[in-house]
């Protein structure tokens, strides 16, 4: 291999590793705290394997839980917050969007697995990426009877950005399951039905219970 060649590809792996290390988190708990809170983790993700199947079959469980991005957005009241605001709590982080069809379709189904399950440890974090007319997605949710999830939001698009650029967001709706510690536990890309029996028994067993 000619050495213009080598420095080429040790750039790209370069490239790709900065990538990857750029999704995980670079402060609050990672290094060798973070390494350990998520080695902690291997146990839902081994009781979750079985379990991803029927209606969430798409869903794909890490087999070696990181520590997740941690990504920006606005809470109901304007509020800037990031996944690290929720440590302490298991997250199903979803992004969702009034013109994405099946976005708008697998909503109602968030709204009741966050009746079933919501409280202190568990939330459905559901973050709205319209980028025009922002009253438009509350809106739309008190028309559909969405009364249990609150309205989270990001009009710059930038978390699914953030997603997509670590291989984590392929369209939408895209769905991490991040625990209590913010290790990831596995994504889904496309819908699902959150308020069927297969998808309650896997983010059950992500909550050890």
């Amino acid at each position: 291999m000619s050495r213009s060649r080598a420095i080429v590809l040790a750039a790209g792996l370069a490239g790709v590793l900065g990538g990857i290390a750029a999704f995980y988190w670079t402060s609050g708990g990672a290094g060798n705290a973070g390494i350990a809170a998520c080695m902690a983790a291997r146990p839902s993700t081994a009781a979750m394997a079985p379990l991803a199947r029927g209606e969430v079959a798409a869903f794909k469980v890490n087999q070696t839980p990181a520590l997740a991005a941690n990504l920006a957005f606005k809470g109901p009241n304007g509020r800037d917050l990031t996944l690290a605001d929720f440590r302490g709590r298991t997250v199903l982080l979803n992004l969702w969007a009034t013109w994405c069809a099946p976005c708008r379709h697998e909503m109602p189904a968030l709204d009741r697995l966050q009746e079933q399950l919501g409280g202190p440890k568990f939330e459905i974090v559901a973050v709205n990426i319209d980028t025009r007319n922002p009253e438009r997605a509350g809106n739309w949710l008190r028309e559909t009877g969405i009364r249990h999830m609150a309205n989270y939001s990001d009009q710059s698009a930038k978390i699914f950005q953030d997603l997509k650029a670590a291989g984590r967001a392929f369209g939408m709706p895209t769905t991490l399951l991040i625990d209590a510690n913010g290790c990831e536990l596995g994504f889904i890309a496309g819908p699902a039905e959150w308020a069927s029996d297969d998808a309650v028994k896997l983010i059950r067993a992500a909550l050890g219970t």
